[in-house]
């Protein structure tokens, strides 16, 4: 479950889709220039997938207790396998603060040349990677971000506001031409950032469609279990709906249970995040789940990729910077029946 970013003061450049890795922009361009012709001022050699100099990236994630949270350790290890000259020191992850800054710490001591950090709070963590910044380690900070931009080189993630506004919009476009449509929004923790975020996208989206209103919303805790609970809540509340959001699609498994077990099949709804559970069931097409908007774990693999652009003192292949760019925000794809097949590979149990 990605918590907190914050972002929407420090959005980067915004690639194309969200199922893109790193790999496909840190590719160097293709020159015209000719063997008579002066090199281009901004000659700088771009990261690419043949061996370089050796990079060891030292890796500090939370508890993967989350079908989430685990993709993105998965993604991070199998990135880092791809290149011969990476070197992948990877911590046991921690819901602990303390834990997760000793963890840190020990990487620090190891002096690896690149760190990559998905901390359990990033707030609580600054500290540790202001410290890893002064010791000269550059830091790669993925989803959650610290309070400072001076405790990371880069940051990488996810963008809830945009899940939001992906979701009202696909709804919105589904729902223009009927008159008084209802929808209703099965959200997340509330007492977390993103959620709120993701709420604020998805009333902003809705606001171009006069003719739809939200009757009701409903928050659940990323769980199975309370998708299901909260999920039947609002079912008995909402006897007539035309479309559901829900925030997550792990508490969308159990969101479809409520559905089924309630013989509902009269509204569509739109899921969160892209497990791969989901993109069965668009698949499948035998369910009211239509659709799903991504906060992709492919973000892992980005992180390595960058992190060992920077270690080896290279930039992104496409821009014209020598350096890798400060922030990088990932595009909320919407994934349907139409270009589910695409995104399968990426979906995450």
């Amino acid at each position: 479950m990605p918590e907190p970013t914050s972002i929407t003061s420090r959005r980067g450049l915004l690639f194309g889709t969200a199922a893109v890795s790193a790999g496909a922009f840190l590719v160097g361009c293709t020159s015209n220039d000719t063997k008579d012709e002066e090199p281009a001022a901004n000659s700088r050699p771009a990261a690419d997938d043949k061996p370089g100099k050796h990079v060891t990236i030292g890796f500090a994630g939370p508890q993967a207790d989350h079908g989430w949270l685990n993709a993105i350790n998965d993604n991070a290890k199998s990135r880092a396998k791809k290149y011969s000259d990476v070197t992948l020191e990877i911590t046991e992850g921690s819901n602990d603060t303390a834990a997760q800054i000793g963890q840190i710490e020990t990487l620090i001591n190891k002096k690896v040349d690149v760190l990559v950090v998905l901390p359990a709070d990033g707030k609580a963590l600054t500290q540790v990677g202001l410290q890893a910044m002064r010791a000269g380690i550059p830091v790669v900070n993925l989803d959650r971000i610290f309070n400072s931009p001076q405790a990371y080189r880069c940051w990488i993630g996810g963008d809830n506001y945009g899940m939001g506004l992906s979701a009202g919009h696909y709804i919105g476009e589904k729902l223009k031409d009927k008159k008084d449509a209802r929808v209703i929004e099965l959200a997340g923790l509330d007492n977390l950032e993103l959620t709120k975020q993701r709420t604020q996208g998805f009333d902003a989206a809705l606001k171009n469609y006069p003719n739809i209103k939200k009757v009701a919303r409903q928050a659940a805790e990323f769980t199975v279990e309370s998708g299901q609970a909260k999920m039947a809540q609002l079912l008995q509340a909402q006897s007539k709906f035309d479309a559901l959001w829900n925030h997550d699609d792990d508490q969308g498994v159990g969101a479809l249970r409520a559905i089924k077990q309630a013989g509902r099949d009269d509204f569509l709804m739109v899921g969160g995040a892209g497990a791969l559970s989901a993109f069965q069931a668009i698949d499948a097409d035998n369910s009211v789940l239509k659709a799903t908007v991504l906060y992709p774990p492919t973000m892992a693999a980005s992180a390595i990729d960058l992190a060992r652009a920077l270690g080896q003192g290279k930039g992104v292949g496409g821009l014209a910077e020598f350096e890798i760019p400060a922030s990088l925000t990932l595009y909320s794809a919407v994934v349907d029946k139409d270009n589910v097949k695409q995104y399968m590979a990426t979906g995450f149990k």
